[in-house]
């Protein structure tokens, strides 16, 4: 797999992992042609309040996606880091499955407003 930044080859699983996770968690649903039901509900949760709810929305919307489409991992847990206002890093706990190695992975993610 190649890097989408910098059209390398991805050395690693846990690198191709961690960008195919990126590719399903921005990707809206509806948006890729022949694809439809590709992508998450995260882009829909973008300009709520970053409250409780939204909070709980977003580990739904993360969980349900990676479940349907990433099949290389079993995920353990979902935790966020708020960095700035808008800007936070979720932090997956994953087992890869042929290999059985558990992975922590963080993803950046810009998200909405602060409530």
């Amino acid at each position: 797999m190649m890097s989408r930044n910098t059209g390398l080859s991805l050395s690693s699983e846990a690198d191709q992992i961690r960008q195919s996770i990126q590719d399903i968690l921005t990707t809206p649903i509806g948006s890729r042609i022949m694809r439809r039901n590709y992508g998450s509900l995260l882009p829909r949760l973008i300009d709520a309040p970053f409250n409780e709810i939204t909070r709980l929305q977003l580990y739904a919307a993360t969980a349900t996606a990676l479940i349907q489409w990433e099949n290389r991992i079993n995920l353990e847990s979902i935790s966020i880091d708020i960095l700035d206002q808008g800007k936070f890093i979720l932090d997956l706990k994953v087992t890869v499955v042929d290999s059985n190695q558990n992975e922590s992975l963080s993803i950046p993610l810009n998200f909405g407003a602060i409530s």
